[in-house]
């Protein structure tokens, strides 16, 4: 936790935030489109007597695997798995994982598609 990786041949595009207190490890030739974001804590639901500011934090690794390619201005939410291959659809809110070579667009993402 807390480190990021990225592998050989990864483009990244202006003002991307990559929160890494999670864990980020990025595979090889990875596109990832400007305005990226990649989250990896959560303040986690205490009650509402518990100020959410003040909620614990919880910790969730992101992984995005060889080849993918994440849209402009897609968000990855903590400890989602982008498959190996796969693609994201520009704005795409990612919630849960992405198998490998799926397309997922939207908010919340969803796989409209494969690419085999």
């Amino acid at each position: 936790k807390n480190s990021m990786s990225i592998g050989d041949n990864v483009w990244i595009g202006q003002n991307c935030y990559f929160h890494s207190a999670g864990g980020i490890k990025i595979g090889e030739n990875v596109g990832i489109g400007p305005g990226v974001k990649i989250l990896t804590s959560f303040h986690r639901e205490e009650g509402i007597e518990k100020p959410i500011l003040f909620s614990d934090l919880e910790f969730k690794e992101v992984v995005i695997e060889t080849g993918a390619d994440i849209g402009i201005g897609a968000i990855i939410l903590p400890g989602v798995r982008i498959g190996k291959g796969a693609q994201i659809g520009a704005g795409a809110i990612v919630t849960k994982d992405v198998p490998d070579y799926a397309i997922a667009a939207g908010n919340p993402a969803r796989i409209i598609r494969s690419r085999k």
